[in-house]
């Protein structure tokens, strides 16, 4: 069952993607940011509010957002500041690439939490798994290549750093999602909802230094409904991948890489709908990916 958890959360990731692409498209990245998180936080906050009212409500229908000592909210903390750090780096990669460079650089995920999971949570993949595992790192090492006919040099391009590093963050944060539900056993929903304030009141501080004070980013500034889109499908993707978490079998170096079949639409139908170049190049190192997936997931 964590496996289909899995797969669903790849789903909602896939489309969450595709809305990021068009609400950052020409618009200023940290406010677009904020009001992703904003709108994933109001739509958890009527189950904090449920929760206060009608605990037992709240509770039959699996919405519970539950009190936790300081001590968890400060793990949780560390967790807000750890993505908050990601999500600006991938924003304004996103913002600078096209998405079909993007999405299958942050597909190589699996490779540091394949290694994470090895020596934290000691997680033995098998042979066919670690041929699974580099073919996905082969295939993205191809994209660069593909990206250079595109004008992007991974060498000398800072967006391409940027999203490297939003990457390694992201998966840091998946492995510590892990203990966060196993170890603490906190609940996915009040998980989230601490979640989404800390780290909207970690964006709050940085707009306040980066574009309430600039009058031309604040003019600069789109309103679009992908904005909230966007937080509203992250929160869909990761209920369902923390509720796979909650198994006790669930491998978090396999389940990374199920999320990773996200790619499928975002480099398919996304290259499409934003009329990027290269397009049937850039299947082949996709079929790598997934290949590389589809191993990782049918072996044992």
């Amino acid at each position: 069952m964590w496996m289909y958890l899995g797969l669903l959360a790849a789903l909602f990731l896939g489309l969450h993607n595709l809305c990021k692409k068009h609400a950052v498209q020409g618009n200023e990245v940290f406010p677009v940011l904020f009001g992703t998180i904003l709108a994933g936080f109001l739509l958890l906050l009527p189950c904090y509010v449920l929760s206060n009212i009608q605990p037992d409500l709240a509770k039959g229908i699996g919405l519970y957002i539950a009190e936790i000592p300081l001590a968890k909210h400060g793990f949780i903390f560390i967790k807000s500041a750890i993505m908050a750090a990601s999500w600006i780096l991938a924003y304004q990669a996103l913002k600078h690439l096209p998405i079909t460079i993007v999405t299958p650089i942050r597909s190589a995920g699996p490779f540091f939490t394949f290694i994470g999971a090895i020596l934290i949570y000691r997680e033995q993949p098998t042979f066919p798994q670690w041929i699974g595992f580099f073919l996905i790192i082969l295939s993205v090492m191809l994209y660069s290549k593909i990206g250079k006919k595109e004008g992007i040099h991974f060498k000398s391009n800072k967006w391409i750093f940027a999203i490297i590093g939003a990457t390694f963050l992201g998966s840091s944060a998946g492995l510590y999602d892990k203990f966060l539900i196993q170890n603490l056993s906190l609940e996915p929903q009040t998980l989230q909802f601490w979640f989404c304030l800390y780290t909207a009141l970690i964006l709050l501080v940085v707009l306040c230094f980066t574009f309430f004070p600039n009058t031309e980013k604040r003019q600069a500034f789109k309103f679009r409904w992908t904005i909230p889109a966007v937080g509203i499908l992250l929160q869909l993707a990761d209920y369902f991948s923390f509720k796979a978490l909650q198994d006790p079998d669930a491998l978090i170096m396999l389940l990374s890489a199920i999320k990773r079949s996200q790619i499928l639409i975002a480099v398919v139908i996304g290259g499409f709908l934003f009329k990027e170049q290269n397009k049937r190049k850039k299947l082949v190192p996709l079929l790598g990916i997934m290949l590389g997936v589809a191993l990782i997931l049918y072996t044992k």
